[in-house]
């Protein structure tokens, strides 16, 4: 476990409220000045965040998954063996019984308050437990590392900008805008589709990969976004890739 750090589903939660109303002040928040080397920010980078009064796509399956066009997401998902199943059926039982406190709501239903608790009960341990290592930890080997490596770069610049990532024993952390007309959906549906075809092969194996749904959350601005960055960065203290990347 990354210790000490939040994970990013509490940022969505407690300080975010993912599928609330965002406060349209604080998500225009106007670019920092630093003189910290690296750290200065392009006013054009404004224009990667969400945008409150742009349109915006929403579909749910198991994630609620919020869409707007070139913007940037941070991004997560997870091999399929990834959490033991006792701990799955644990997760289950757990949330079934919390929602049917509330007569069986829909999660984005909700006020940000519940919506809010709902991810410090839940999505927060999931991270937790990836984070442990838990899995047969695929991408902890070369081989399979340096293809989710090369395809995360394979087409950065012409169908997406890529920011930084993390690449854990059983997980994948990336920020990354789309090219405007091009759907994030797409884009990790490539990631995935490729890697698994190509990891099996390369391990020998078959069988599914990666868990079907990615978790995705538009960053809602710069200070947002310098939290994820280092929430991913601090992958490194336990060893796993990481690539920083300042998007411009």
């Amino acid at each position: 476990m990354l210790s000490g750090k939040r994970p990013p589903s509490l940022w969505l939660g407690a300080e975010l409220g993912e599928n609330a109303e965002p406060d349209s002040s604080a998500d225009r928040a106007e670019p920092e000045q630093s003189a910290e080397p690296g750290a200065r920010r392009s006013a054009e980078r404004t224009d990667l965040f969400f945008d409150p009064y742009e349109e915006t796509q929403i579909s749910e399956k198991r994630l609620p998954h919020w869409k707007q066009d070139g913007k940037l997401y941070f991004v997560t998902w997870r091999q399929a063996d990834s959490l033991p199943r006792e701990k799955r059926e644990q997760l289950q039982s757990e949330r079934d019984t919390w929602l049917a406190r509330y007569g069986g709501t829909p999660l984005q239903e909700l006020s940000v308050q519940l919506r809010v608790e709902y991810y410090r009960l839940f999505d927060a341990r999931v991270q937790q437990w990836l984070d442990a290592g838990y899995g047969s930890c695929v991408l902890k080997h070369p081989g399979p590392k340096r293809i989710m490596i090369d395809a995360l770069h394979h087409f950065n610049t012409v169908r997406y900008r890529l920011g930084t990532f993390a690449i854990a024993g059983n997980h994948v952390h990336v920020l990354v805008a789309p090219v405007a007309g091009i759907d994030l959906s797409e884009i990790t549906h490539s990631w995935k589709s490729f890697t698994a075809h190509a990891i099996n092969k390369h391990l020998g194996r078959t069988g599914q990969l990666w868990q079907h749904e990615s978790y995705d959350h538009l960053v809602r601005n710069e200070e947002e976004l310098r939290r994820i960055e280092v929430y991913i960065a601090d992958h490194a203290d336990q060893g796993w890739h990481v690539e920083k990347s300042a998007l411009q």
